[in-house]
């Protein structure tokens, strides 16, 4: 996933897509709904001047899926997403704890983390995952982590840095 964040607006429909995405109906109307009300995977946050949306970077050696003592964290296939079983997951935080960047959450609804999975099962479809189709300004794009280019990766990796600096720079500011 690379994201180009000059170009996101801050919209948060890619959060609105995921939760769509990962409903029971799949369909907005009937997801708003729902109970347990459907939850995003992706969050949008604010920084500086710019937005940027966070998920999971499906991180090479996953730290989430080293952790996972009943080993609910996975990854599909040799180089998948990593993706959570929710059957399996005992809803212990110790992989939210571990994540580098951030990005898992708990649904306190399910009791059990919430992460990006990539929409794995619309990328089995031959489908873009549900944010990036969602993305009307093209801040978000999926591709073949060999077809990103090397300064495609470094911008998308400082803009998730200054992202995280903020975040943590605004936590400190509340304590």
């Amino acid at each position: 996933m690379v994201v180009e964040v000059e170009r996101c607006l801050g919209c948060r429909s890619c959060e609105l897509a995921c939760a769509v995405a990962h409903s029971q109906s799949k369909v907005l109307e009937r997801a708003i709904f729902e109970t347990p009300r459907p939850r995003p995977r992706i969050f949008v946050e604010g920084a500086a001047n710019f937005a940027i949306p966070l998920q999971c970077r499906h991180c090479e050696t996953a730290p989430c899926m080293e952790i996972c003592p009943t080993h609910a964290v996975t990854r599909r296939g040799e180089q998948g997403p990593v993706v959570i079983e929710h059957e399996r997951c005992i809803g212990c935080e110790y992989c939210v704890l571990v994540c580098p960047f951030g990005v898992m959450r708990m649904d306190e609804d399910r009791g059990v983390t919430l992460k990006c999975d990539l929409c794995y099962e619309r990328l089995e479809r031959g489908q873009q995952p549900a944010c990036v189709e969602a993305c009307l300004t093209h801040a978000l794009e999926f591709r073949d982590a060999d077809a990103i280019a090397t300064e495609t990766r470094r911008r998308a990796a400082q803009a998730v840095v200054l992202s995280m600096e903020d975040r943590q720079a605004s936590r400190q500011d509340s304590l």
